[in-house]
C-alpha cells in the first residue's frame, strides 16, 4: 500500500508531465483499463477540488481511471457532504492522501470578495451558502493593506480559503482525525495556476 508521501510524489510527477505537455500512456482510459476497474477501485489520492471547468484533477495530475477519488464543489469548500465523501474514501479504500486543490482567479473567491465589498440582497440562497463558507477565511484580509492590491488580495484569499478547508478536514471529523493520528492519513493544501498549469503544494507538506 502506498504511503501518503508516495502518493504526493506521484501527483507531483504527474503534474510535471502535464506542465511539460507529456502524457503517460499508462494512464489513458483504454477499454482494458475500463474493464479492470469495473469490479472495484483503489484510488491512491483523494482530491477535494473546485468545480471550475479549467481544473480537472485527473488531467492536471495526468492520472487515469480509478487513480483519483475526486470531489468537486465551487470554491473547494468543506460542508458535511464533502467531509462525508472524504471519510468514505479514506476509510473504505485506505487512501492515505487528501489534497484540497484550489486555483488562481477562483470565481467563488472573487464572488465572495465582491459580496463583502458590495452586499447583494437578492443573491440566491444556495449561492449565498457557498459565499458564507468562504467569507470567514477572507474577510479579515480586507482589513489589511491587501485591500489596496486586488491581485495580491485574490491570491491570499485563495490560499486562506484552501487552508480553511484543510483545517476543517483535519479537525472537523473524528474519523479523519483518527486516521491522521493512527493510520498515516495526510491532508494537504495546494493551488493550481491557471496561467502555468503548475500545482504548488504549500500547506501540511512533510519536511522530509
Amino acid at each position: 500500500m502506498n504511503t501518503a508521501k508516495d502518493a504526493l510524489e506521484r501527483l507531483r510527477e504527474g503534474n510535471r508531465r502535464f506542465v511539460a505537455d507529456i502524457r503517460n500512456d499508462d494512464n489513458t482510459s483504454t477499454r482494458a483499463r475500463r474493464k479492470e476497474v469495473v469490479n472495484g477501485q483503489n484510488p491512491f489520492a483523494i482530491i477535494l477540488g473546485c468545480s471550475d471547468s479549467r481544473v480537472p484533477a485527473e488531467m492536471v495530475f495526468d492520472q487515469g481511471l480509478g487513480d483519483l477519488f475526486v470531489i468537486r464543489v465551487a470554491g473547494n469548500i468543506v460542508a458535511p457532504s464533502q467531509v462525508g465523501s472524504v471519510e468514505f474514501a479514506a476509510a473504505l479504500y485506505k487512501t492515505k492522501l487528501v489534497v484540497v486543490l484550489g486555483h488562481s482567479q477562483c470565481g467563488a473567491i472573487l464572488a465572495t470578495l465582491e459580496e463583502l465589498k458590495r452586499p447583494n440582497e437578492n443573491q440566491s440562497r444556495n449561492l449565498k451558502s457557498i459565499v458564507d463558507r468562504i467569507r470567514p477565511s477572507v474577510e479579515t484580509l480586507l482589513e489589511t493593506d491587501l485591500k489596496h492590491d486586488h491581485d495580491a488580495l485574490v491570491h491570499q484569499s485563495v490560499r486562506a480559503n484552501i487552508r480553511a478547508s484543510v483545517n476543517h478536514l483535519r479537525h472537523g471529523s473524528e474519523l479523519l482525525e483518527n486516521l491522521i493520528q493512527n493510520e498515516g492519513l495526510l491532508v494537504v493544501g495546494a493551488e493550481y495556476s491557471l496561467e502555468t498549469g503548475a500545482v504548488e503544494f504549500f500547506d501540511g507538506i512533510p519536511k522530509n
